[in-house]
């Protein structure tokens, strides 16, 4: 080690500059100095070299390419029942009369169950984002409970989404669309999921996940900006329940959601960089 070169130097030169003395003779004050001077920029060395920073890569699934395969899914499954991808009649709003649902349920049997197939797909990614989200922030090193809400948040609108996917599929049978009670109670219980139901923990996702990554300086300012601000708007979907003209909400904080949805995957680090300390023998 150079440290070991430089006390040996010093040591000679006190020996040489008192060649009368040996073995026990005290070394000049100065010199001694010196080789405690060198003796410390030796361990402050080791130290610097035993100290390295290490990158470590969290291992979960690409989130934006999750958040993706969600918006996909999503989409595709509006086209077979709405002005997207179809001709009228469309699936019927809340405020359809009940001979009009019955009758659509009762002759768009294939469309219907196509929604619902799709939709029910759709719930998949969305829970894996969520899992994958809470674990990578938690894997930057949020110990917020932030993380925690948004994981609950995330969970609870899959299992909605997959919940109104499920009954949809069960609307789409032809005995069920023969009863009109049961099928308008059918109708307004996947609306509730796949509505509020849905954009209600969609905002605490978001909120949860925009908060934390949004003081640990992990996603840009506007995707944290969007993401509080639809969170909101998400939240108060809640008063569709009773407000019908507050059904418009609904719409709002989903699919702009999906542009928060994707912009998170993509820009949420995957890579941590630590210090380390490496002890040799």
């Amino acid at each position: 080690m150079p440290g070991d070169c430089l006390v040996c130097k010093l040591q000679w030169t006190a020996q040489s500059q008192n060649p009368s003395s040996a073995g026990n003779v005290q070394r000049p004050k100065q010199t001694e100095a010196a080789v405690r001077i060198a003796r410390k920029r030796l361990k402050a060395m080791t130290a610097q070299s035993n100290t390295t920073t290490t990158s470590s890569r969290h291992a979960s699934p690409h989130l934006g390419f999750v958040a993706l395969a969600y918006v996909v899914l999503k989409i595709a499954s509006v086209f077979p029942v709405s002005a997207f991808g179809s001709k009228p009649p469309w699936f019927p709003a809340l405020s359809a009369p009940v001979p009009e649902v019955v009758a659509y349920f009762s002759t768009h049997a294939l469309p219907v169950l196509v929604c619902a197939f799709l939709q029910v797909g759709a719930a998949i990614p969305f829970g894996i984002f969520a899992a994958s989200a809470a674990s990578r922030l938690h894997f930057l090193g949020a110990n917020a409970a932030g993380t925690y809400i948004a994981l609950f948040g995330g969970v609870m609108a899959a299992i909605n989404e997959f919940s109104s996917g499920a009954i949809i599929s069960v609307m789409a049978q032809p005995l069920v669309g023969q009863e009109a009670a049961l099928l308008h109670g059918l109708h307004y219980l996947s609306v509730m999921f796949g509505g509020p139901g849905f954009t209600m923990p969609f905002g605490l996702m978001m909120a949860g996940v925009s908060v934390v990554a949004g003081f640990m300086k992990l996603l840009p300012k506007w995707v944290v900006v969007l993401g509080v601000l639809l969170a909101v708007v998400g939240e108060l979907s809640w008063l569709s329940m009773m407000l019908p003209k507050a059904n418009f909400l609904i719409p709002l904080a989903r699919w702009p959601g999906f542009v928060w949805l994707i912009a998170t995957g993509f820009k949420l680090p995957k890579n941590v960089s630590r210090d380390a300390t490496v002890a040799f023998a």
